[in-house]
C-alpha cells in the first residue's frame, strides 16, 4: 500500500528553537528532499514573510522529480470573504499545484482564540477551501487540534472535516497538534473518521508526549494514507514526527511503499545533512539514522554480533545508509578490535601479529588517558598504523598562537602554520574565537591548498575532561574533538598536561582521518 510522505521541515520545523532558514538553505533542503523521493514538500507560507514569498519564486523554477512542492497557508479571517482575503491570494498566487491549509477543529479554539462562532468557522473554512479549490488547486485541509476537539465534540470535529470535503479538499490531515494523545485513541478516532469522509485521511502528530511515532503509525494502520512530518523531528516545543525514523519503520517493518526502494539508503545522509544546514548538533541515538543505533560496546553482544547479526540489529544498517560500529573500550575485549581491523585489512586473523601489535598499542594510549570507544577517529589511525598502512600526509614544521590581551577590544585568536606537503611549503595565518578556533582554521586553510576536500570539513564539537584532579593545574586532560564533512561524523583524542597540545594532537589527528577517508585507506 503507498503512503505518501509529505514534509514540513520548511515550515513546521523552521518554528523550532534556533531554527533559521536562509533561501538558499530552504532550496538545499527542497533538492535533498527531491532526491529522496518525498512526495510532498511544504515550502512554507507566502502570506507570512519576504523570505517565503522569495523561496517560491526560485522554487517554482525547480525541475523537481519525484516532489511536489505545497504552499501553506489558513483559512480567511473571521467576517471575510475568501476571494479578499490577502493571504489567501498571496497562497494562490504562489504557482503551486497544491495548497495545505488548517482551520480549527476544536471549539476551545474557535470560541476562545478565534473568538467566533461555531458557524462562522464553518463557513471560512468551506469558503476558503472552495476559493483555492476553483483556481485550480489541489487543497490539503489541516484540521488543527482535530483529536482534542474530537474528544470534545465530536460531531462538531467531523462536520469541520465534512465542510473542507464538500467544497473540494482532495484530503484532510487530522492534527495531534498539542501532541498530548495516546497512540490507541488516535488509531480509534481515525479508523472511525476515515470512514465517515470518505475521502483520503492524513496525520500529523507533535511529540510532546514522545509518542510521535507511535500516533503516526496507529493511525496509518487505521487508514490514513498521508505521513506528516520533519527530517529529524525539528519543530516547536518537543518536535514534530520524525520522517527519519517514521518511513523505514513503515517501508521496512509493515510493508508499505512510502519512498523508491533504492532511495531508503540515503536516509542517513539525509538526516546528517539537513541537522547540518539546520546547524544543530545531530541527536546519535535517534533510531535508525543515529551513529549509535548499530554500535556495539559490551563483550558478550559484540561476540553475539560477530556470529549472528541479527542477533542484536533488527534491520542491517546498510539498508537505511547507516554502518555498523563495533567500540573498543574495557569492556569489550579482543573481539572489538578484530572487527575494527577486518574494516581495514579483510585477510585478518585472530592469530594476525598486527593484531597483537595493535592491542599493544591501545593499552599503551589507555594507560596514558586516552579513551577509543568515543575516538574511532583516532582509533583508526592507530590500527592503519599498527598494520603499516598509515600514510603521511603532510608534516608541521611549526605552529605559533598570538593571544590577545585580557581587555583587548578585539579578542581573536592569531594562530601562524607552516606546512610541509611533498617536499612544498605553505605558510598560513588565521583568527579564530580561541586558540584551538584559531589553529583549527589555520590548519585546515593551509592545507586546503594541497587537498580541497578539506573545505568540506569543519568542527562541530568539543569536550575536555580533566583526568586527575588532584594534580590541580599540572592535571592531564583528554580532548574530544567531534567533525564533519556533511557524508561523515568522526571523533578523535587527544590527552596531554597542556590542554592545547591536546587539542592540536585531536586537530591533527581529525584532519588525517578526513584525508584517510577520501583516499581509501579506510572502509566505513
Amino acid at each position: 500500500m503507498k503512503i505518501d510522505l509529505y514534509d514540513t521541515t520548511l515550515r513546521d520545523g523552521s518554528q523550532g528553537p534556533g531554527i533559521s532558514f536562509t533561501t538558499e538553505d530552504k532550496m538545499r533542503i527542497i533538492a535533498a528532499l527531491d532526491d529522496f523521493g518525498i512526495q510532498y514538500i511544504e515550502a512554507g507560507n507566502p502570506g507570512s514573510n519576504p523570505k517565503d514569498a522569495e523561496l517560491f519564486e526560485k522554487a517554482g523554477k525547480l525541475n523537481l522529480k519525484n516532489s511536489k512542492l505545497c504552499a501553506f497557508g489558513s483559512t480567511c479571517r473571521v467576517g471575510i470573504k475568501a476571494s479578499e482575503d490577502d493571504a489567501l491570494i498571496k497562497t494562490v498566487n504562489a504557482k503551486t499545484d497544491v495548497v495545505a491549509i488548517f482551520g480549527k477543529s476544536w471549539l476551545l479554539h474557535v470560541e476562545k482564540v478565534l473568538k467566533t462562532t461555531a458557524e462562522e468557522n464553518i463557513r471560512i473554512i468551506f469558503d476558503s477551501v472552495k476559493f483555492l479549490k476553483d483556481n485550480g488547486k489541489t487543497v490539503f485541509f489541516d484540521a488543527e487540534h482535530f483529536y482534542d476537539g474530537y474528544c470534545d465534540n465530536p460531531e462538531y470535529a467531523v462536520k469541520v472535516l465534512q465542510s473542507a470535503r464538500d467544497a473540494g479538499a482532495s484530503a484532510v490531515i487530522l492534527c495531534d497538534t498539542n501532541g498530548g494523545r495516546m497512540p490507541d485513541e488516535i488509531g480509534e478516532i481515525t479508523h472511525k473518521v476515515a470512514e465517515i469522509v470518505n475521502i483520503p485521511v492524513g496525520i500529523h502528530c507533535h511529540d510532546d508526549s514522545g509518542l510521535a511515532t507511535a500516533s503516526t503509525i496507529s493511525a496509518v494502520k487505521s487508514g490514513a494514507v498521508q505521513v506528516q512530518g520533519t527530517i529529524n523531528g525539528l519543530g516547536e516545543r518537543c518536535g514534530n514526527a520524525n520522517l527519519c525514523v517514521i518511513a523505514p519503520n513503515l517501508q521496512l517493518k509493515l510493508g508499505y511503499e512510502c519512498v523508491p526502494a533504492e532511495n531508503m539508503k540515503n536516509l542517513t545522509s539525509l538526516a546528517r545533512y539537513v541537522a547540518e544546514i539546520s546547524n544543530v548538533t545531530f541527536d546519535e541515538k535517534t533510531p535508525y539514522v543515529g551513529g549509535y543505533a548499530f554500535t556495539h560496546k559490551g563483550g558478550m553482544h559484540v561476540d553475539a554480533v560477530n556470529k549472528a547479526l541479527e542477533s542484536y540489529e533488527h534491520i542491517t544498517p546498510d539498508s537505511i545508509g547507516n554502518v555498523r560500529n563495533i567500540l573498543v573500550s574495557e569492556v569489550a575485549g579482543r573481539a572489538a578490535l578484530m572487527n575494527k581491523m577486518v574494516q581495514i585489512a579483510p585477510d585478518m586473523t585472530k592469530n594476525s601479529p598486527e593484531l597483537k601489535e595493535a592491542l599493544s598499542l591501545v593499552k599503551s594510549y589507555e594507560n596514558n588517558g586516552y579513551q577509543f570507544e568515543n575516538a574511532e577517529g583516532s582509533l583508526s589511525l592507530l590500527l592503519l598504523r599498527s598494520l603499516n598502512k598509515r600514510r603521511t600526509f603532510f608534516t608541521v614544521e611549526t605552529f605559533k598562537l598570538v593571544l590577545s590581551e585580557p581587555n583587548a577590544s578585539n579578542n581573536k585568536t592569531g594562530a601562524l602554520i607552516k606546512v610541509k606537503v611533498d617536499g612544498i611549503e605553505e605558510i598560513t595565518a588565521a583568527e579564530g574565537e580561541g586558540p584551538v578556533n584559531a589553529l583549527d582554521k589555520a590548519l585546515r586553510k593551509a592545507l586546503t591548498t594541497f587537498y580541497p576536500k578539506l573545505g568540506d570539513m569543519k568542527l562541530i564539537d568539543y569536550k575536555v575532561r580533566v583526568l586527575n584532579s588532584n594534580a590541580a593545574t599540572a592535571a592531564k586532560v583528554r580532548v574530544l574533538i567531534e567533525s564533519s564533512d556533511n557524508s561523515h561524523v568522526w571523533r578523535t583524542i587527544g590527552v596531554n598536561t597542556d590542554i592545547i597540545e591536546a587539542s592540536w594532537n585531536a586537530l591533527l589527528d581529525s584532519v588525517e582521518y578526513k584525508l584517510s577517508l577520501d583516499e581509501g585507506l579506510l572502509n566505513i
